[in-house]
């Protein structure tokens, strides 16, 4: 079992986040799915078992090792819940959900007026509400031989994804970089190929903290120009590796799997930040709820100039009636989303390269989890 475990935690480090299908998770075949570490030795005494049965769920590929550390704790306390989470995509999980197929849903962005609107018809007496539960920087990987200090900026890395920027040596980078020896070397920007909460959340800082250069509308599905596609952020994080000139965006444990270099930000603080599960945690810290009532939609600052804060993150809801959940899942669906939001579960994250909530925002998740009814 241990030889599986280490297996397993190769495998999510490399790309399981690319991986569809259902994960129907029982106590002892969970162990493959540890997180090893700090986060596979998850303490499970907290958590209180409630319901029986299966949990079916479904969304967010991004939150998947995530998930699997739950899973694998959960289900080694509470013998009689199974947890299935299909990492099928925000949107795909979100249509689900809606449809009533699912528990809950996991999503890269925080649902749409029209999406609370149709929730009202599965949510009985309610309505879906955004419960944040995971963060995490997205990392701008690149691959530039003889560069490995490389600092970019919001307006540099809109001009380099928008084929304004076609060189490495262009007089922008090098500004940025007086003491780097920036090759005459065509840039090669890859970008998501699927709709992708990663290119969601990527566009969005884009658009936030350089909107003169950045002319699209943050999205799902790429919209600059120029460009190279690959699916899924194992796919261009595979790119990058193997491209000489290439850059792309990725959830930071590609980075870290694949010894990606990353880029530092100038922000306008006194110094670069760089790409660091801490440094997004200070980002996050400063989002403001935009979700009404017990809705915790947050609102990124994409312009914060604090020292060490990483402002391109990631924030992963999950998705659930306020009112009106189904009296067969409602126990185990509780039980499951509060040991997620507690300390033990958001501290099994740190060690998978995800950004524990800042206490104020996880605070509110486990009272908003506690009234879900």
């Amino acid at each position: 079992m241990k030889l599986q475990r280490k297996n397993r935690v190769r495998a999510l480090a490399v790309g399981a986040l690319a991986v569809s299908g259902a994960l129907a998770l029982t106590a002892c075949g969970s162990d493959d799915t540890s997180g090893g570490g700090s986060a596979g030795a998850a303490k499970t005494s907290n958590i209180k078992c409630d319901g029986k049965g299966k949990l079916l769920a479904s969304g967010s590929s991004a939150q998947k090792n995530a998930m699997d550390v739950w899973v694998q704790a959960y289900a080694g306390a509470c013998k009689g819940t199974e947890i299935n989470y299909q990492p099928t995509g925000s949107g795909a999980g979100v249509t689900t959900f809606l449809q009533g197929q699912t528990a809950f849903a996991g999503s890269d962005s925080a649902l749409k007026p029209e999406e609370i609107a149709k929730s009202k018809k599965v949510c009985k007496g309610g309505q879906a509400i955004d419960m944040p539960m995971v963060g995490g920087p997205i990392a701008v990987g690149y691959n530039v031989p003889g560069v490995d200090n490389l600092v970019l900026d919001a307006p540099t890395l809109a001009k380099i994804f928008d084929a304004k920027i076609t060189k490495w040596n262009d007089p922008a980078i090098k500004k940025l970089n007086p003491g780097a020896k920036l090759p005459d070397l065509k840039v090669q920007a890859f970008h998501r190929s699927d709709d992708s909460g990663t290119t969601d959340n990527f566009t969005k800082y884009l658009k936030g903290a350089a909107p003169g250069d950045w002319k699209h509308e943050p999205a799902k599905k790429w919209e600059g120009a120029g460009g190279q596609a690959a699916s899924g952020s194992a796919g261009v994080s595979s790119q990058v590796k193997q491209t000489s000139g290439a850059i792309s965006y990725f959830e930071l444990s590609y980075a870290t799997a694949g010894k990606i270099p990353t880029a530092k930000l100038n922000t306008g603080a006194k110094e670069p930040v760089d790409a660091t599960v801490d440094n997004a945690s200070k980002a996050i810290s400063e989002a403001k709820q935009v979700g009404k009532g017990d809705d915790l939609a947050l609102k990124l600052n994409y312009t914060s100039k604090a020292e060490g804060a990483y402002p391109i993150t990631l924030v992963t809801y999950e998705i659930a009636c306020d009112k009106g959940n189904k009296a067969e899942t409602l126990p185990a669906t509780k039980s499951f989303l509060t040991y997620a939001a507690s300390k033990d579960g958001q501290a099994a994250l740190k060690a998978l390269g995800y950004a524990p909530l800042p206490t104020e925002i996880a605070d509110k998740v486990r009272a908003t989890v506690a009234k879900l009814s």
